[in-house]
């Protein structure tokens, strides 16, 4: 398993939290060079937005270029559509390639497994437009790195072709919340273990925490494509990326771990301001050079 921590000054983490609490209050804006032309006549019948940054390639060379399917955070049951096209602006920016935003069914109105299900459904209208399962990324945050994790689970047991690699931002892949670090970070996060509850309870409704796939840790982990995990030391799931690691790498699976010292859940969100931090230009770069490196370029036999 590849552990890197990122190191930060306080000033980093201060500057994140501070403009992390804005957010809401000072939207981002969508770059006006941001593409969104739908690049496929079709998402499996899941609602979703095309995002892409300048310059993509048009017609057949999409195709081969591949896409990436983008997977929101929220709680399972909140989504805020303007954010998520600058963040699917910025995933295009790092991935090279056009983003497809699933805009998947919320908790509690729709609850496990529906919003699997939609992006499982997404990614397999990519497979059915010849796409190349070797040319798709998954990448999504929060409660959008758990379900793109589950979603592989539920493709590796229907045999389907698996996704060059997959990009989880501080994904909850336990959902027991038996993570140590739950405890450990109380206070130092926005998120505590009662947060963690609400969701989980709207989420499942009654569903078993302790099964694949919902909470991604307890699957069947052999096969998968690479992985990039990142997440913040700060954050009360910090456990759940690096227990989730761990079994990956057991099971002899190609992933690494970006612990970025001192940020809180959801650091990442300061790539949506119009001059991102010096930690979100971090964050963007090494993605964009994990995609690049050579076991992610490379088709997947």
């Amino acid at each position: 398993m590849n552990v890197t921590h990122i190191p930060t000054t306080p000033d980093d983490s201060a500057a994140v939290m501070a403009e992390m609490r804005t957010l809401q209050s000072r939207p981002p804006v969508l770059p006006a060079d941001a593409d969104l032309t739908p690049v496929l006549s079709h998402t499996g019948g899941i609602p979703g937005a095309w995002v892409g940054a300048p310059r993509r390639p048009a017609g057949q060379a999409v195709i081969e270029m591949g896409v990436t399917i983008y997977v929101h955070g929220g709680g399972f049951e909140y989504k805020n559509p303007h954010l998520e096209q600058v963040m699917a602006y910025r995933l295009s920016q790092a991935t090279g390639r056009p983003v497809l935003a699933v805009d998947y069914r919320l908790a509690p109105a729709h609850p496990y497994p529906a919003a699997l299900d939609d992006v499982v459904a997404a990614y397999r209208s990519l497979l059915d437009q010849d796409v190349p399962a070797s040319r798709i990324i998954l990448a999504g945050e929060s409660a959008g790195g758990t379900l793109l994790l589950s979603a592989l689970l539920v493709l590796k047991q229907a045999g389907d072709p698996l996704p060059a690699a997959a990009l989880a931002i501080s994904p909850q892949t336990d959902l027991t919340l038996s993570s140590p670090s739950i405890d450990a970070n109380d206070g130092q996060d926005f998120v505590n273990r009662a947060v963690l509850d609400h969701v989980r309870t709207q989420y499942l409704a009654g569903v078993r925490p302790d099964r694949a796939p919902q909470s991604p840790l307890h699957g069947e982990l052999r096969g998968l494509p690479p992985i990039l995990l990142a997440v913040g030391s700060k954050e009360v799931m910090l456990d759940d990326a690096r227990r989730f690691a761990e079994a990956v790498s057991a099971a002899g699976g190609d992933v690494r771990l970006d612990i970025y010292d001192g940020m809180p859940h959801a650091f990442h969100a300061t790539v949506l301001l119009p001059t991102p931090l010096s930690i979100a230009t971090t964050l963007l770069r090494r993605i964009a050079a994990w995609i690049n490196q050579a076991p992610v370029a490379q088709d997947r036999t």
